[in-house]
C-alpha cells in the first residue's frame, strides 16, 4: 500500500480524484473480519497483524476483474498465510518458558453481545483450539465460527471438500469433548467478578475461597521475562493462597480494574500505574473455574485500546 498526503494507506490502482482504489476499499471493508480469522487461528494479535500485511501484499497483485466473491477470496488468502505462520508458531511454543497463553485483547462491548463470537475468542476456548492440528484449527474456525462453506474452506486449506467435511467432523468432536461450559448469565458473572476482585484487593482468604471453584485452575504466562507460575496451579486453597501471597509481596501499589478481555469480563492489574498483568477469568455457575494471568509484556500491547472483532 502507499500512504497519501492525508496519511491514509491505500493502493492507487483505479482510484478517482482523492479516493482510494477498489483493492484498498475491499481490504479495509473486511479488515476486522480478516484480523479475527487470523487471531482465532493463531492466538497471537501480533502474528495476526503480520498475516494481514502479507494478505494485503498478495491481494494488491490480484486482478479483481476475475474475482467473483472478494470477501471469500480475502478470507482464503488470510487462511493460507495464517496456516503457514501457525506451523512456525508451533515450533516457537516448543521452546517457550512456562505456559503459553493466547495474547489477550481488550475487546469492545459489541463482541460480548455476539455470544458465539465471544465464546470463540474467550481465553478458555482459545486454549481448547490450541489442541487442534493446524489444518483442523483452520477448518474449525472457518466452519464453526464464520460459517464458511465446505467448498470455500477446501480451496483455502488445499483439501478436497470431502476431506474438509471429515476434518470438520473430527475437529468438532475434539472441541466438544473439551469445550468450557461457561456461565450464561452476565449479571451473575459480573457479581462473581466483583466479589473476586474485592477478595484479591483486600487479601481476604475466605472471600477468595467462597468465589473459587474447588477445582479452579490458574495458568500464568511470563514468557521468561516476568515471573509467573511455570505449571498450572490447581485447587481453590492453593490458588487462593498464591493470590493472597502474591498481593502481599508486590513491590509497589497494585490496582485492579474490570475490563472486557477477549469478549469476557476480566481484570487488568497495574503496578505503580504501569500495566503489569491481564487476568482473563472463566466462570461456571457463579464460581471462578479458570484464571489466565498474562504477564509477558510482549503480549500486552493490544490492551492499550479496544480491538474490533467481526464475523
Amino acid at each position: 500500500m502507499t500512504r497519501g498526503d492525508d496519511g491514509r494507506r491505500g493502493d492507487t490502482a483505479g482510484r478517482g480524484d482523492g479516493g482510494v482504489g477498489p483493492a484498498t476499499e475491499d481490504f479495509l471493508a473486511h479488515r476486522n473480519l480478516l484480523f479475527t480469522v487470523a487471531y482465532e487461528m493463531l492466538g497471537s494479535a501480533a502474528d495476526a497483524e503480520e498475516v494481514l500485511q502479507e494478505t494485503w501484499l498478495r491481494w494488491a497483485g490480484v486482478d479483481l476483474a476475475g474475482v467473483r466473491d472478494r470477501r471469500a477470496y480475502l478470507v482464503r488468502i488470510t487462511t493460507r498465510q495464517a496456516l503457514t505462520r501457525l506451523r512456525t508458531l508451533g515450533r516457537r511454543k516448543e521452546s517457550y518458558v512456562g505456559s503459553w497463553l493466547p495474547e489477550p485483547l481488550l475487546t469492545s462491548p459489541d463482541v460480548a453481545e455476539d455470544v458465539e463470537l465471544a465464546d470463540s475468542v474467550s481465553m478458555a476456548m482459545m486454549l481448547v483450539m490450541e489442541t487442534l492440528a493446524p489444518t483442523e484449527r483452520a477448518v474449525f474456525v472457518l466452519r464453526e465460527v464464520f460459517d464458511v462453506g465446505y467448498d470455500e474452506i477446501a480451496e483455502a486449506v488445499g483439501k478436497s471438500p470431502a476431506a474438509v467435511r471429515q476434518i470438520a467432523h473430527r475437529a468438532r468432536a475434539h472441541v466438544a469433548a473439551r469445550r468450557p461450559r461457561g456461565d450464561a448469565s452476565r449479571d451473575r458473572t459480573r457479581h462473581a467478578l466483583d466479589a473476586f476482585r474485592r477478595a484479591v484487593e483486600t487479601g481476604d482468604l475466605q472471600g477468595l475461597l467462597d468465589v473459587l471453584a474447588p477445582d479452579v485452575v490458574l495458568l500464568g504466562d511470563g514468557g521468561g521475562i516476568k515471573q509467573a507460575v511455570l505449571r498450572p496451579v490447581v485447587g481453590a486453597d492453593r490458588v487462593a493462597r498464591l493470590l493472597q501471597g502474591g498481593l502481599r509481596k508486590a513491590p509497589g501499589a497494585l490496582t485492579l480494574r474490570p475490563a472486557e478481555v477477549n469478549g469476557r469480563p476480566g481484570l487488568v492489574l497495574h503496578l505503580d500505574g504501569e500495566l503489569d498483568t491481564v487476568l482473563a477469568v472463566r466462570f461456571d455457575d457463579g464460581l471462578v473455574t479458570g484464571l489466565y494471568a498474562v504477564r509477558n509484556p510482549q503480549k500486552l500491547s493490544h490492551m492499550e485500546q479496544e480491538t474490533v472483532l467481526r464475523r
